[in-house]
């Protein structure tokens, strides 16, 4: 079973796209996403110095696109990785790669969440002096008791035995001169106490914006930051990613998810690193692979090969929806109550909408059985109301994964 990870804040580094953008299309990409996220992204991942890439407005949105960048390399239409890939996560930030990887969100969407979450985190660093220190080493609980003590919060439990902490810069200036015995601190380079209560005014902008995104649910299983929950629904998704942000990152969680459920080789995509190292002590029997540059196509390949499996949620839906495409009257072939228990194959035509205009057959993306209908004949119908519920069979879609927002394939 193969895994795709995200990384990070932290992971940026001056120059970072510049071997991505000789691959096709890349800076066409990336001048899309320049444009939506009103930043200049290839000069930030090409020219721009460490300082400038620091800047939290500036790291989220740049670390976002290089791993959606890396991830379209391997799967350069998204429904590629339908059947390859089971299960997502990321770290932080990451989690935004995960639900643009995952079709719950889009790329554009994506980059515009990820601009305003640096945006706001930024403006909440500047309320208060605070940071974060990480500590290496030493037992979990003593760390614990330590940072209660000093009033810090353990923003990151990454497991391997490091825990970061966030707070007052006073208070972690007195963690570094004692620090819990047996670890060591690390002071990190970030502008504020991420994961915290700092950021609460981050999450009220966020959320406001994230309320009007358009959501699906994730094709594969997408592991959560919270608690190393396997989220299915969209929704929560992105409400547990902003929430996220003023709450503790519990990446341990999450690699014990990953072994949980059997995951057998894992993908880290660019800026790529750090994962797979807590990845490798945590769980070395898990075959890792940091997808840096694009020099590491090909293993990244070769280890797709290696796991892949068709154990993605695209496969194991409990039932799926027929919706209609536009406004118009429903018209089913048949009589609804002798049709219910039917099999239907997929591409199968089971009616259509119509109204003074035109008229659009109604067909079934997958196979599946009948099971209920959700309007009579002649009834007027909504663009993506529902119009049938069924049951899948064995059978996957017909040709790739619906591109819509309400496909005819909807899960549930």
């Amino acid at each position: 079973m193969l895994a795709v990870v995200a990384p990070g804040q932290g992971g940026q580094f001056p120059g970072m796209l510049s071997a991505w953008l000789e691959l096709p299309k890349v800076a066409d990409l990336l001048g899309w996403w320049s444009a939506v996220a009103d930043l200049d992204l290839i000069h930030l991942g090409t020219k721009a110095g460490a300082d400038e890439i620091r800047d939290t407005a500036h790291a989220q949105p740049l670390i976002v696109a290089n791993s959606l960048i890396a991830g379209l390399a391997i799967f350069p239409h998204p429904s590629d990785a339908v059947g390859k890939v089971s299960v997502m996560a990321g770290h932080s930030v990451g989690e935004i790669t995960a639900a643009a990887a995952s079709r719950a969100i889009t790329a554009e969407s994506a980059m515009v969440l990820v601009r305003e979450r640096g945006r706001a985190m930024a403006r909440a660093s500047a309320e208060v002096a605070t940071g974060m220190s990480a500590i290496i080493g030493g037992d979990r609980e003593l760390v614990l008791k330590r940072l209660h003590e000093l009033n810090l919060i353990a923003a990151n439990e990454n497991g391997a035995g490091q825990i970061v902490a966030a707070g007052k810069i006073e208070n972690l200036k007195k963690l570094s001169e004692n620090p819990p015995e047996g670890g060591r601190v690390r002071a990190l380079e970030v502008a504020g106490a991420f994961h915290s209560e700092f950021m609460s005014s981050a999450v009220h902008s966020l959320a406001r914006l994230a309320s009007s995104v358009s959501v699906r649910d994730p094709w594969a299983k997408v592991i959560s930051n919270k608690d190393g929950a396997v989220v299915h629904h969209g929704r929560e998704l992105i409400n547990r990613i902003v929430g996220q942000i003023a709450n503790p990152v519990r990446w341990d969680r999450c690699m014990q998810t990953l072994i949980d459920l059997g995951v057998t080789g894992v993908i880290e995509v660019a800026p790529a690193g750090t994962l797979t190292g807590l990845l490798k002590r945590v769980a070395p029997q898990i075959e890792s692979l940091a997808l840096k540059t694009p020099d590491d196509l090909d293993l990244a390949k070769e280890l797709i090969a290696r796991h892949s499996s068709s154990d993605s949620l695209s496969n194991e839906p409990t039932w799926r929806l027929i919706v209609s495409p536009f406004t118009g009257h429903v018209e089913i072939d048949g009589d609804p109550d002798e049709l219910l228990g039917r099999d239907l194959a997929p591409g199968e035509v089971i009616g259509r909408v119509a109204n003074r205009s035109e008229s659009v057959e109604l067909k079934s993306q997958y196979g599946g059985t009948i099971i209920e209908f959700l309007v009579e004949n002649g009834d007027p119908v909504a663009p993506g109301q529902p119009v049938m519920r069924i049951h899948p069979l064995a059978e996957i879609a017909v040709g790739e994964f619906p591109e819509s927002d309400n496909p005819a394939g909807a899960r549930s």
